[in-house]
């Protein structure tokens, strides 16, 4: 019994080691080595290098001279009381909630508001409430409105659309998409 005590003991110890410190430490190396970016937190800097956000992360945009982001039911995970909340997630109000309907229908209103033609990713959250980007779509129906606010030709707009723009993954999983985060920093970028 002793002995089997003792085999126990060991092969739970290699596991240990295997699985808490060798497994992580590994994944760690091939993250820094190989996808420094993603690794890090895929942190978007503006030209003076200072950290403005992420790009796996949807910020709240409300001017008229940035895109509007998709909805979040979570507010983009604020800080409260100096602290980041760190929390994600979609409302879970069911389509037949009335609260739901109150909360599309403003979202409608307010975009037309704002002439924008609603598209269901500037209507509806999304299930992480923290989603970055919005549909070519989306994007597009925007593009007159961001223009006339900065003064731009239409075109110069657009251009930053399709550059932002990601495709499929290897050209087959998911819909193609403009990250928010990334066209809005451009404009800026473009204004100065």
């Amino acid at each position: 019994m002793f002995r089997d005590l003792l085999t126990a003991i060991r092969t739970t110890l290699v596991l240990w080691v295997l699985t808490a410190i060798l497994y992580p430490v590994l994944i760690l190396i091939i993250g820094q080595s190989i996808f420094p970016f993603q690794a890090n937190g895929s942190l978007i800097k503006n030209p003076q290098g200072e950290i403005v956000g992420s790009a796996l992360i949807g910020q709240n945009f409300t001017s008229n001279r940035y895109f509007i982001s998709r909805p979040s039911s979570v507010d983009y995970s604020p800080v409260n009381e100096g602290l980041a909340t760190g929390i994600s997630g979609g409302s879970n109000l069911a389509p037949s909630n009335p609260d739901l309907l109150k909360k599309v229908t403003a979202r409608i209103d307010q975009l037309q508001f704002n002439n924008i033609i609603p598209t269901a990713d500037l209507v509806y959250s999304s299930g992480s409430g923290l989603d970055p980007h919005i549909s070519i779509q989306a994007a597009n129906a925007q593009i007159q409105r961001v223009a006339n606010a900065r003064s731009l030709n239409p075109n110069q707009v657009e251009i930053l659309v399709n550059k932002n723009t990601e495709h499929r993954f290897l050209g087959i999983f998911g819909e193609p998409g403009v990250n928010v985060m990334k066209v809005n920093l451009d404009l800026d970028n473009l204004s100065n």
